[in-house]
């Protein structure tokens, strides 16, 4: 990283913005140095979002000033004028159009801008590959729909777009934002962008990486500026910070750590039982979960512990058997609306497509799971719907509690917030978590947790699976680890943490080898 005292690739000095009377910025700063990670941590709602919308020409600020490469721009910038001035942004979004080849997609900006004429579709193909092949994106063919790739394809491939843009437009010191790439990224995912991240360092490179995960803070950054309430909380090299020093930075004040004391996982009656559960990765799995339990899932990518849940809730195809309450159902069978009818609920990781409809009000959002409460003699009442909305905002800490907002509107911590309100109110015998805290700040973090608590001291069985070993030590009483579709390990007792937790998920795949060979050897072994 280069030193304090050169000329920053990227400077903001007092930069404000209003939206009526609410002060969204308040002379925030920012200083990017030239072949430097900066990082971007702040709560939901601190001014993150608001400052990059600044900076890519959606939005005017009040007051401020910005300089790049030492040089003083005018504000506000002009739509996409961030290109000319060596910056690119990258958004969670990932602005590709999944109707579009992978290569469509990357020379999607240079056609823009291009008039009519004949477009080379074989040599353009090959160009593709050829940079696919460079940043090491195996797998991939240029003339794929982008509809047909993963979510880890998606992302690398909207960074790879953005740097190529760059060099492109030949930016000797390019400035590349990512604006929470991870949220919905395996660990092999995120590995491999980081790799993308170091390599456009070590070209010349600055990147601003926003971002909720301290850990990914402390693995690939330089320094780090901390916002909160729309003001610059402080910026501190991260190689001298500790965890509790920036999650108070990001919160403004010592977060309490309370023990979590894990539940005698004897004692509550059975909720759920599920034999030989099968799926497109999940193979022949066992397991119960008590009243009063949070039960743990995980693995590595590919193992089908993301699978589970939805197998188990009817989402996804799936053969074996699920019990609720002593009551048995055939998977082959089972859909959502027989499991919400028997008293399961199931929080989906992805947020947008299938745990929430975005331009719905939050009112219709967390009422749809009660409709039947709020009806009238003329018919659904608006008003007490839109009171009970207001009513789970104030206990979930849903912010700002406005159920007249589009689901879209909140962040993505209040939107989880929301939805687990939504499924939470109606007492479920069973709650399935699909990676419960995801992309969500600290404070969110907390809350959720508290919540889920609140079911389980209730009597709720809860089942997370979840690929955060902080989030699974935190809150499970047990943790099952997956390896190649079936559970290898079950993790227990009042000392479990976040380091036993990952290191058995590390070497799963070696613990699954051995019990194949075991029960290859018992079959084949003769007794006497």
């Amino acid at each position: 990283m280069a030193s304090a005292s050169s000329r920053a690739l990227l400077e903001v000095t007092g930069l404000c913005k209003s939206f009526g009377g609410a002060r969204a910025l308040s002379g925030v700063d920012l200083r990017i140095e030239p072949g430097e990670v900066h990082g971007l941590l702040g709560q939901n709602g601190s001014g993150k979002s608001t400052l990059l919308k600044a900076l890519a020409g959606f939005h005017e600020p009040d007051e401020g000033s910005l300089r790049v490469r030492g040089e003083e721009v005018a504000l506000p910038l002009a739509p996409g004028a961030f290109r000319e001035l060596g910056l690119a942004f990258v958004h969670q979004d990932l602005a590709l159009v999944p109707a579009l080849s992978v290569t469509e997609n990357l020379i999607v900006s240079r056609l823009a801008g291009r008039g009519r004429g004949r477009i080379r579709w074989g040599v353009e193909n090959r160009r593709a590959a050829e940079v696919l092949d460079r940043y090491g994106l195996t797998g991939i063919e240029p003339d794929a729909p982008v509809a047909r790739l993963t979510q880890m394809q998606r992302a690398l491939l909207a960074i790879v777009r953005a740097v190529e843009e760059l060099r492109a437009d030949d930016h000797a010191a390019p400035l590349l934002v990512l604006d929470e790439p991870t949220a919905f990224l395996p660990r092999t995912g995120i590995e491999r962008l980081f790799a993308l991240v170091r390599s456009l360092v070590a070209d010349g490179g600055s990147v601003l990486f926003v971002t909720h995960d301290l850990d990914e803070v402390r693995e690939l950054c330089d320094r780090v500026t901390v916002l909160r309430d729309g003001r610059c909380a402080g910026t501190l090299d991260v190689a001298r910070t500790t965890t509790d020093e920036l999650v108070e930075l990001i919160i403004g004040h010592r977060l309490e750590r309370r023990a979590h004391t894990r539940a005698d996982v004897a004692a509550g009656a059975v909720r759920l039982r599920a034999r030989a559960v099968r799926g497109a990765v999940v193979d022949d799995v066992d397991l119960e979960v008590r009243a009063g339990e949070v039960l743990g899932v995980t693995g590595l990518i590919g193992s089908g512990f993301d699978e589970l849940a939805h197998v188990l809730f009817g989402s996804r195809p799936g053969r074996g058997e699920v019990e609720i309450e002593g009551r048995s159902h055939d998977l082959a069978a089972f859909t959502p609306s027989d499991a919400i009818g028997v008293g399961v609920s199931f929080v989906p990781a992805d947020r947008g497509s299938d745990a929430a409809i975005a331009r719905l009000s939050v009112t219709d959002n967390v009422t749809m799971t009660t409709l039947a409460s709020h009806r009238g003699r003329l018919g659904l009442s608006r008003e007490r719907m839109e009171a009970k909305a207001a009513e789970l905002g104030e206990r979930f800490a849903v912010t700002p509690n406005d159920p007249a907002l589009e689901m879209a509107a909140l962040s993505g911590g209040n939107q989880q917030k929301a939805v687990l309100a939504k499924w939470l109110q109606v007492d479920p015998r069973v709650l399935l978590l699909d990676q419960p805290t995801q992309g969500v700040d600290v404070r969110a973090r907390e809350q959720i947790f508290a919540a889920i608590r609140a079911a389980t001291a209730s009597g709720t069985a809860v089942l997370c699976a979840s690929a955060d070993y902080d989030e699974l030590a935190s809150l499970c009483d047990r943790v099952l680890v997956l390896a190649r579709g079936r559970v290898v390990l079950a993790l227990e007792g009042p000392g479990l943490s976040k380091d036993d937790i990952a290191e058995k998920v590390l070497t799963s795949t070696s613990t699954a080898g051995v019990l194949r060979s075991a029960a290859r050897d018992a079959v084949t072994t003769p007794t006497n």
